[in-house]
C-alpha cells in the first residue's frame, strides 16, 4: 500500500487516483481523459440549492473549458438516478442543461479515493472539492470548499489556463494573472545567475523578482 492508499489524500504532482464509475453519461476511468486537462468536482448531494447554482455555473462555462482542451467530470454520493432526477429538474425550473457527466458514487470508493470525506463536515457527504488533473494524469491543483459556500467556477477556468502558460513556457504567474498579463521568471538558481539576470532584459524589481511578456 502506498502512502496515498494509506492517508486517502491526493498529492500534487503525483498520478491522481485511478477510477472506474458509473455515471449518467456511461461508465467512466480517468485513462479516458489522457490527452485532456480534467476539473474533477464533487458537491455534497443533488437537489441543495449551493451545489446547484454551481453545476449551472460550471454549464454556463462548459464550451470555456472545452476550448482549453479541458473536461468537467462531476461526483457527488448519490445515486445514477438522483443525478439523473436532479439534471432533468435544473432543466425545467432553471432552463439550464447539464452537459457534463455526474459520477454516481453510492460506495463512496472514488471520494475516498480523492479525500473528498471530512466527517468533521458530514458523515456521509463528499465535500465541495476540485481537482485539476492534466493531460498525464498528474493532479496539479486541489481545492476544498465549506458546504455553506459556493465556488467561482471562474476561478478555475483561470487557474487552468495559468497552468497551461506555466507547462509551456516554463514560466510562474503572479497573484490574479490573466492571459495576455506579464507572467514570473523564476528566480535564478546561483549567485551567478543573480548577477546576470538583472541585465537579461526582463522587469526586474530585484534579481529574485522579474517579469516580461509571453
Amino acid at each position: 500500500m502506498n502512502d496515498t492508499a494509506h492517508t486517502g489524500m491526493p498529492r500534487l504532482n503525483e498520478a491522481a487516483p485511478a477510477f472506474e464509475a458509473p455515471t449518467t453519461d456511461g461508465v467512466k476511468k480517468l485513462e479516458d481523459y489522457s490527452g485532456k486537462w480534467l476539473v474533477l468536482f464533487s458537491h455534497p448531494a443533488d437537489f441543495t440549492p449551493v451545489c446547484t447554482t454551481e453545476f449551472m455555473a460550471f454549464a454556463n462555462r462548459h464550451s470555456d473549458f472545452q476550448a482549453i482542451n479541458t473536461e468537467l467530470l462531476g461526483l457527488s454520493i448519490d445515486s445514477h438516478y438522483s443525478h439523473v432526477a436532479w439534471i432533468r429538474n435544473i432543466k425545467e425550473k432553471f432552463g439550464v442543461d447539464i452537459p457534463f457527466p455526474i459520477i454516481a458514487d453510492l460506495k463512496m470508493d472514488v471520494a475516498r479515493a480523492y479525500g473528498m470525506i471530512h466527517p468533521g463536515a458530514a458523515d456521509t457527504s463528499a465535500v465541495r472539492a476540485t481537482f485539476v488533473i492534466d493531460p498525464n494524469g498528474i493532479l496539479r491543483a486541489m481545492v476544498y470548499y465549506p458546504m455553506t459556500n459556493g465556488r467561482s467556477i471562474d476561478e478555475f477556468l483561470r487557474l487552468v489556463k495559468a497552468l497551461q502558460t506555466s507547462d509551456e513556457h516554463a514560466v510562474a504567474t503572479p497573484e490574479g494573472w490573466q492571459p495576455g498579463e506579464k507572467v514570473i521568471v523564476p528566480p535564478p538558481a546561483s549567485a551567478d545567475a543573480a548577477e546576470k539576470r538583472v541585465g537579461e532584459g526582463y522587469e526586474c524589481v530585484d534579481w529574485y523578482f522579474c517579469k516580461k511578456e509571453l
